[in-house]
């Protein structure tokens, strides 16, 4: 028989409860669980399906007070606003994956592989999926700023969505609508929302993979199983094995909570699996089994492998450090160049600002919540629903905080959904059981660990709002004061206390998201809230890579880092004492002095790079050169240079590391070569392709600077010795005629100096 829905929690959660609710049997203890089914295929009732559609989406669930609809509604507005807000600021953010965007939209072989460029010299080292809505968003609107960001944007709104939806089902509307205001205003969630990196496709596709898996927990319906394997097989396809990283909780977590057999859960979790692989594996075998010669490189590997590329680059070397090709890959040698590894990992001063705000209330929350359902049945929703997203949170931040290779502090936005939705499901289920003592001491406890929290983040920045800092912890502590006796409040006491205990828990990560959205951000590392909220450093410190941390980031405009066209300045900052120095870098123009001072991110006050004479080490090649991490600033003289006659040749310039290249491209529309892919280290083209192309007259011009050069950060390729990019750039020094405009430095590829 099919247990009829309780819905006499749900005022318990409205605004307009009694602070002592009357005692009822919750699912911890046997009691009738809201909005539940015992009997596996019985949807719980979710709407009235007699009714319009236009209806339902207007009004809501039929059983929910006439606030909520609104209130949903105004929630995934605000955070479009909100992520709207100067979005072009930021100009083409991350010019490597703008220019495969901008490819994408002028050819579809391009838009298939993630080409860097149209004439489809190599890729980016991911795969495509990420850029395609942006690419698509191109060829309809334009190649612009707006264009290319507005689809994360979007991405970010649904995602807010999504986690409601996903909340709400098992919770009231108080513990949805919590749960996507804390996303929505998680400082790394409005930074990479409003960002070109894969991130936020990712965020989005996990999201939507938990909801799947507790529509499948819910009704036992072997489509939601199949969706989930779908949403992971297309994360896959933006961030290969990151997606693979919340799969063993939710796998674990179906086949032992699950209301089907236990046969059919594990023909669920096949027939998943199967899923899984058809939608992510459709692209990498068609990539595999087309004749490499007939398509791009794929960039980030060494074979020209993208399984390579996958459990290699992108994959296990992200977990121990040995990276071939990669920023101070090699051998293992990679190991803490990303910042100590450790249990406290995303508390430390380089990560703690961009998503542990309310992380400590998170695990409070996630513990009260499991031992509330402890003695519930095993297919309790309510337990289901904290171990899938409290599972999920787990699994993530334990990779990430001892992964040895490459990490960057904006991979933390993963994480900014689970724990959104452990607070949400925590803080309502604790208010639903305020009468009980235990439970109004541990919610007291959450609110006063995040104000506490709150006020070490806080006064790490200290010159950013200083008064902050003592609002957070005073009216925290205030409103968890009022928690611990919440019961012998009256009404509006009550909820005021409460109130004051979210706005004191919110207000910090709040004040970052705010500095996030009115600042832009461009480079390839980039990280939100105010100056100083995530400090880097060499070995020992608190982050960042050995030897020095890129000067990308944040537009300051000011200082040597200034922004020009989106792009920005800025050079690898040298660490003030210890590490490995300056990295050797390929042919080089001048002195490394003029690319910049690492200000331009506010973060890195070390001095510019250390840089050499021609085949000298250093990055800094001037300002019109890019560097390995941020794009180059293009004068029209250069532009205008670049452009004449381009469409004589498949590619009008060509230049050693992708950021280089993609600043020109960008700058010009017409292609331009990455030699040696990202980091200038891809053994593509060989100098010998390279030859062919310059007798064929199919490159116009050689740019000089940018990349890595030979021998450093990675060993210059697989065989450690002088890379491909450096043999081509000396062949190209030695032989051609030198054009210098303005700042920058070409080689005329079609006037040899013999």
């Amino acid at each position: 028989m099919t247990t009829q829905p309780d819905t006499s929690h749900q005022r318990d959660t409205h605004p307009s409860a009694d602070p002592a609710p009357a005692r009822r049997p919750s699912a911890a203890q046997g009691g009738t669980a809201p909005r539940e089914s015992s009997e596996p295929g019985v949807l719980p009732r979710s709407g009235e399906p007699g009714r319009p559609f236009l209806h339902r989406v207007r009004r809501g669930r039929p059983e929910d007070p006439r606030w909520v609809r609104p209130a949903f509604v105004g929630l995934l507005v605000a955070t479009g606003l909100l992520y709207l807000y100067d979005l072009s600021a930021s100009g083409y953010a991350n010019s490597f994956y703008s220019a495969a965007v901008q490819a994408g939209s002028q050819s579809w072989k391009a838009f298939f592989f993630g080409s860097l460029d149209s004439a489809n010299a190599i890729t980016v080292d991911k795969p495509p999926a990420s850029l395609w809505p942006m690419a698509l968003s191109v060829r309809i609107f334009g190649l612009g700023s707006w264009a290319i960001l507005v689809p994360e944007v979007l991405m970010g709104v649904a995602t807010v969505g999504v986690l409601y939806a996903a909340v709400r089902r098992r919770f009231s509307p108080a513990a949805g609508l919590i749960a996507g205001a804390v996303c929505a205003l998680t400082p790394v969630a409005a930074l990479m929302f409003r960002f070109n990196n894969p991130d936020a496709m990712l965020a989005l596709l996990m999201t939507v993979t938990v909801y799947c898996v507790l529509r499948g927990l819910e009704d036992g319906r072997t489509k939601w199983l199949v969706w989930a394997g779908v949403a992971v097989g297309f994360a896959f396809l933006a961030k290969t094995l990151q997606a693979f990283l919340i799969l063993p909780s939710l796998a674990v977590l179906y086949a032992v909570c699950a209301q089907v057999s236990l046969r059919k859960r594990f023909a669920q979790i096949g027939l998943s699996a199967a899923a899984m692989l058809v939608a992510g594996g459709w692209w990498v075998a068609i990539v595999e089994l087309w004749p490499a010669s007939s398509r791009p490189y794929i960039g980030g590997s060494q074979n020209n492998s993208f399984l390579e590329l996958t459990f290699g680059y992108n994959g296990l070397g992200r977990i121990s450090g040995d990276e071939t090709g990669s920023v101070g890959g090699g051998g293992g040698g990679a190991a803490g160049r990303w910042g100590e590894t450790g249990w406290d990992r995303m508390f430390n001063s380089e990560i703690g600002g961009q998503i542990s705000w309310l992380l400590p209330a998170a695990l409070i929350l996630l513990v009260a919540g499991i031992v509330l359902t402890r003695k519930a049945r095993r297919t309790d929703l309510t337990r289901g629903s904290f171990l899938a997203w409290g599972g999920s949170l787990l699994m993530t931040v334990a990779v990430f905080s001892y992964m040895a290779g490459i990490f960057h502090q904006y991979y933390t936005v993963a994480l900014a959904p689970y724990i959104a939705a452990v607070v949400g499901m925590g803080a309502t289920v604790l208010w639903e059981e305020r009468g009980r003592v235990w439970a109004s001491l541990t919610l007291a406890g959450a609110v006063t660990a995040s104000a506490a929290w709150g006020y070490v983040l806080l006064n790490r920045t200290s010159d950013y709002l200083p008064w902050l800092k003592w609002l957070v912890l005073v009216g925290g502590l205030t409103g968890a004061l009022g928690l611990i006796f919440v019961t012998r409040l009256g009404r509006h006491l009550a909820l005021a206390a409460a109130g004051l205990g979210f706005v004191a828990a919110v207000a910090g990560p709040t004040a970052y998201t705010l500095s996030t959205v009115n600042t832009g951000h461009s480079g390839s590392i980039v990280t939100a809230g105010p100056s100083g909220a995530s400090v880097t450093g060499g070995p020992g410190g608190g982050g960042g890579m050995r030897g020095g941390f890129p000067g990308g980031g944040q537009n300051q405009r000011n200082g040597n880092g200034t922004q020009q066209n989106g792009q920005q300045g800025g050079g690898m900052g040298a660490p003030p004492t210890g590490g490995t120095g300056g990295f050797p870098g390929q042919n080089q123009q001048g002195d490394g002095s003029t690319q910049g001072n690492g200000r331009a991110q506010g973060r890195n006050q070390w001095g510019g790079m250390p840089g050499g004479g021609t085949g000298g080490g250093g990055m800094g090649a001037g300002p019109g050169a890019g560097g390995l991490l941020n794009g180059a600033s293009v004068g029209s003289a250069a532009r205008t240079l670049l452009s004449k006659n381009a469409d004589d040749y498949t590619w009008a310039a060509a230049a050693i590391g992708s950021q280089n290249s993609a600043s020109y491209q960008l700058a010009t529309g017409k292609p331009v070569m990455a030699i040696g892919g990202f980091n200038g280290t891809d053994p593509s083209p060989t100098l010998a392709q390279f030859k062919k192309y310059v007798t064929d007259g199919r490159i116009h011009y050689f740019i000089s600077g940018g990349g890595m050069g030979g021998g450093g950060m990675g060993g210059g390729g697989a065989s450690g010795t002088t890379s491909t990019s450096s043999r081509i750039s000396s062949w190209v020094t030695a032989n051609f005629k030198k054009v210098t405009v303005g700042s920058a430095t070409f080689y005329d590829l079609t006037q040899p100096t013999s």
